[in-house]
Parts: C-alpha cells; sequence; structure tokens
C-alpha cells in the first residue's frame, strides 16, 4: 500500500503557500499598474480592438479587421476628430471610457490567471473521471489495474471548480470585469452599456440561469466521483462483481451527463469571455484538451508509483496503451483546432475571425509555441511503437503536452480578459504553484487511503496478464 511520506505532504504545501504568497505580492503590484492605468493611457485608448462599452464593440472589430468597411473606419475617425476639435466635452468622455476599459483589463490579469490555472486543472481530473467512467461502460479489462490512480485523479475537481465558481460569481459584483455579459445595463435598451449582440443571448447568458448551470456542474461531477470510488472501495471487502454493476449503471448515468455538461460549461466557463464570438465546435475542442492533459498526468502518476516500488503489476503493455492514448487524442485535438481555425478564417466573417486576429497580433508567440507543444512535438515524441514503451520518452511528451495544453487555456481566456496587457510572471506562476501543491497533496492522499490494486474486480486477471 502507497504511503504519502512526509516530504512530500511537505513539498505540495510549500508548493502551495509559495503559490499564494507569489499570487498576493503579484496582486498588489498589479494594482499600482491599473491605478496608473486609470488616470491616462493615450496610446491604448487609440490602439484598442474592441471599444467599451457597449455595441461600439461590434462596430471597432467590423472596421477594424473588414476590409470592406475601412472606409467607414476612416470617416467615422474624421468625424470623432472634428468631435474633438468642437466637442471637447465628448471628446473627453470618450477617452475615459477607454482607459477606464484599460484599467479594467489590468485589473482583470490576476483573476484571469488564477482562473487559467483553475480551469487547466480541473480539466486533469475531469478527464480522468470521464475515463473512468468509460472503463465501466466498456466493460474494459486492460486497465483494472489502475483504476485507483484514476478515482484518485477525478477527486482533483474539488478545490479547482470552488475557485472557479468563486471567481465566476465575483464578477456578478464587479470585483473583476473578465466576463463583458456581466457589465451592468448591458441588456438594457438605452443603456449607455447596452450590446445589442450581448442582449439577444441574455435568456442563456444571466446571473440565475449561469449560476444554476454551475451549480449543476458541480454537484453532477462531485456525485459520480464520490460514487464511483464508493463502490470500488465496497468491492474491495464485499462482492466485486455487484459492486462493478453498480459503478457500471452510475457510469452509463454520467457518461451521458457529461456528453451535454462538457460542451455547455466551456461555453459557460470559457466562450462566454469572448461574448461576440462563438464557435460549434469549441465544446468538443475544449473536451480533447482537457481529455489528453489528464491522460499526460495519469502517465506522470502512474510511472511515479512504480518509480517508489509500487504497482509491479503495471508494465510495458499498460504504459503503451496510455501513451496511445495521449498520441490519438494530441492528433484529435490538433484536428479539432484546424476544424475550427479554417472554417472561420476562410469565412472571414468579421464577427468571428476578430478572435484569431487577435491572437495572431497580440499573442503570435504563446499562440505558435502552444501549437508546437500540443501537436508537433508530443506526436514526434511517441509516434513508433517503442517509443510509447519507453519511460523517459513518455515522460517527455507528456511533459510537453501538459505545458502546451496550459497555454492553450491562456491563449483562450487571455485575450478576452486582460488584451494586451498580459505576461507571465508572478501572478502566473503562483497560481500554477498552488494548484500544483494542491493536486499532488490530494492525489496521493487518495492514494495512500486504499489499496492500489483493485481487489475483487471481476477483470483483474485480464489486467494483470495484458499483453500486446
Amino acid at each position: 500500500m502507497f504511503e504519502f511520506k512526509t516530504k512530500t505532504k511537505q513539498l505540495a504545501i510549500a508548493l502551495t503557500v509559495v503559490g499564494v504568497i507569489l499570487w498576493v505580492v503579484g496582486f498588489a503590484l498589479n494594482g499600482s499598474s491599473s491605478h496608473d492605468a486609470g488616470h491616462g493611457h493615450d496610446t491604448h485608448a487609440e490602439e484598442s480592438h474592441e471599444a467599451y462599452p457597449g455595441e461600439a464593440h461590434a462596430a471597432m472589430i467590423e472596421s477594424t479587421y473588414n476590409d470592406d468597411a475601412n472606409a467607414e473606419h476612416d470617416a467615422h475617425h474624421e468625424e470623432s476628430h472634428e468631435a474633438h476639435s468642437g466637442e471637447p466635452h465628448a471628446a473627453h468622455s470618450e477617452h475615459d471610457a477607454h482607459a477606464e476599459h484599460t484599467a479594467h483589463q489590468i485589473a482583470n490579469r490576476p483573476w484571469s490567471a488564477i482562473y487559467v490555472a483553475a480551469i487547466f486543472f480541473l480539466g486533469l481530473g475531469l478527464g480522468q473521471l470521464f475515463f473512468l467512467g468509460i472503463q465501466y461502460v466498456a466493460q474494459a479489462g486492460w486497465s483494472a489495474g489502475i483504476l485507483r490512480l484514476m478515482e484518485a485523479q477525478s477527486f482533483a475537481i474539488v478545490i479547482p471548480l470552488i475557485v472557479i465558481a468563486i471567481i465566476a460569481f465575483l464578477g456578478f459584483g464587479h470585483v473583476h470585469h473578465m466576463f463583458h455579459w456581466m457589465v451592468e445595463g448591458i441588456h438594457i435598451k438605452g443603456h449607455e452599456n447596452y450590446d445589442a449582440l450581448i442582449a439577444g443571448k441574455r435568456a442563456f447568458l444571466n446571473p440565475i440561469f449561469f449560476t444554476i448551470r454551475i451549480l449543476i456542474y458541480i454537484v453532477g461531477w462531485v456525485w459520480a466521483a464520490k460514487l464511483l470510488r464508493k463502490y470500488s472501495l465496497l468491492s474491495d471487502a464485499g462482492d466485486g462483481a455487484a459492486m462493478w454493476k453498480k459503478n457500471r449503471g452510475i457510469a452509463a448515468a454520467f457518461t451521458v451527463f457529461y456528453a451535454v455538461t462538457s460542451s455547455t460549461s466551456a461555453w459557460d466557463l470559457i466562450m462566454s469571455i469572448d461574448t461576440h464570438w462563438f464557435s460549434t465546435l469549441f465544446g468538443w475542442y475544449t473536451f480533447a484538451g482537457m481529455f489528453v492533459s489528464s491522460f499526460a498526468a495519469l502517465i506522470l502518476l502512474t510511472l511515479y508509483m512504480k518509480g517508489q516500488g509500487h504497482m509491479e503489476w503495471i508494465n510495458e503493455n499498460h504504459l503503451h496503451d496510455l501513451g496511445k492514448f495521449m498520441f490519438a487524442f494530441s492528433v484529435f485535438w490538433t484536428y479539432l483546432w484546424f476544424s475550427q481555425f479554417v472554417l472561420i478564417w476562410y469565412a472571414n466573417i468579421p464577427e468571428e475571425v476578430t478572435y484569431y486576429m487577435q491572437r495572431f497580433e497580440q499573442y503570435k508567440v504563446p499562440f505558435f509555441t502552444m501549437l508546437s507543444l500540443n501537436f508537433i512535438l508530443p506526436v514526434l515524441a511517441v509516434l513508433s511503437r517503442p517509443a510509447k514503451r519507453v519511460s523517459g520518452t513518455v515522460v517527455m511528451a507528456a511533459i510537453f503536452v501538459l505545458v502546451g495544453h496550459y497555454m492553450d487555456h491562456y491563449v483562450m481566456i487571455m485575450p478576452g480578459t486582460v488584451g494586451d496587457h498580459f505576461g507571465f510572471g508572478l501572478l502566473e506562476i503562483g497560481p500554477i504553484l498552488f494548484f500544483t501543491g494542491l493536486y499532488i497533496y490530494v492525489v496521493l492522499s487518495s492514494v495512500a487511503k486504499a489499496p492500489l490494486k483493485h481487489k475483487n474486480h471481476p477483470m483483474l486477471t485480464e489486467s494483470n496478464n495484458f499483453h500486446q
């Protein structure tokens, strides 16, 4: 039975504490930047790709990226210049609105940084919770020897879910301005912040319905993780076949529930940040990124256990299968990324293509680095059959995947919340360390509470003798 050693606990706690300290220090330093920006940022007011607030957002996007609207944009600029000459108070008001928007973007960065990390670490647990359910539904035998690791990873969803919910709900109180659809008066016709497009989505994006959906996600996902774990532990001392059948029924219900909530949660938690933009592939795309990241984490956890002298029943064939899943879903993620990108880029519809234009112009380095880490490097590393059986090679590919998909979430969230006021410093490193420490503590604590071998599992013999 695995023992969660004191030194490892201390490391996990130290990472968590250091992460909090770094984030708090970064938050304090960022506060001074936000205060300075509130008193002016003339250059950004001229260069901003998203006018704020209200309907001007769509108009500015269209005039910036649609060649057919350039003349209209120039005329608007000239009119604004004339208004500036004749109506200094109106020009001053417009300048103040841009300055306020800039200040909001800078102030969003601490919240966005911890939000990115929370979404990423949620995926590490949620992906394995879904994979755990699939093992029961598909009556898979090869994985019986590593189910306890999947169960432990599944419990890692709790803390990220709480953090995500807190940050989302703080938006209703305007503590931050990450979600544009939460702006006061955004749906009220005649209000200075009114936005017709966002108002049209009010039936879905409203505080009450949004809160209900968040609570449904938390209850449904945590319920599945707890019950699958409960009956798994009961099988050790009872009828393994009966407990397996109960888990199979729970898993069947959960996979249907997750088929719906994996997409809706992606719309709510990530896509609603860029409220004017939408993609019918976004739910699948987000799911694929979380799923492949969870495999990378499972590979590292499995090899860590073997390195500690445990799980001797796991052989190179199990490792090969885990490597195949990581490889396959890296390709699947790339397929979805390309499908989403090429259709939007080729159609060149202003309200759609601006999503990528902003990332090309402002996030070029992280954007293309993310693509390399998520597809080119892991695929080259574990493309061949022998490579999937070499621990060092698989670990390297897993690290590529984890870093790449953190960057993927960074590129999905940061442009819509902080614009070009992004960076990678204390504010970003702190949440990564914080969640890494908590992830280690929660997962290894769960692993240490039960035997690593799933006793009385009806397919354990098949798993022990698994070969290809």
